[in-house]
């Protein structure tokens, strides 16, 4: 068995996550209603499709389906799906897991064989998979989306998108420097 030793410890870890996100996506309406149920749901069934979704493709390119995968995999779910909770359909949501699921998984693999140090893959978990979630809830979300042909929401996030990563990319750099100008 290949699996770490703590992997009983990871799956606690993901669940409690899991649970609290209901706390975090439902909870934002602020108030016991159809917008918290809508949200609630979609956040379940998001990261259970990513899951499932990881550890099937996983399979499907002949590595070994793991607890571990299953866990990454919710985990990539519930950050896709925080965007779009409460403006999504169920099926979308769906999608959204799906979608994430597979290009995070992706990420994962590519940033391993350019050897990046991000020993937890905070950024191709989190960072892609909110992307993703991001870019699909500006594509999906009801009345306001780009299938239903209106395009402000969904140049709005892409503005939004770029705005933050070059904020999050200057703004670290920043700090970088300031540290080994200290240091």
């Amino acid at each position: 068995d290949d699996q770490p030793a703590n992997i009983p410890f990871v799956i606690l870890g993901t669940g409690l996550l899991w649970f609290g996100w209901f706390g975090f996506n439902a909870g934002s309406a602020f108030a016991a209603n159809a917008d918290a149920v809508k949200a609630f749901a979609n956040t379940n069934l998001a990261s259970a499709t990513a899951m499932i979704t990881w550890v099937f493709y996983d399979r499907f390119m002949n590595r070994k389906m793991s607890a571990l995968g299953a866990c990454i995999g919710a985990i990539v779910g519930l950050v896709a799906i925080t965007p779009a909770a409460g403006f999504v359909s169920l099926g979308h949501s769906m999608l959204i897991g799906f979608v994430a699921a597979l290009v995070s998984n992706f990420a994962i693999r590519y940033q391993k064989k350019l050897a990046f140090d991000d020993t937890l893959d905070v950024f191709a978990s989190h960072g892609v998979g909110g992307l993703v979630g991001m870019v699909l809830t500006g594509i999906l979300a009801e009345e306001v989306g780009l299938i239903y042909g209106k395009v402000d929401t969904f140049l709005m996030h892409i503005i939004t998108l770029v705005g933050v990563a070059i904020f999050a990319f200057a703004g670290s750099y920043g700090l970088y420097a300031l540290v080994n100008a200290m240091i």
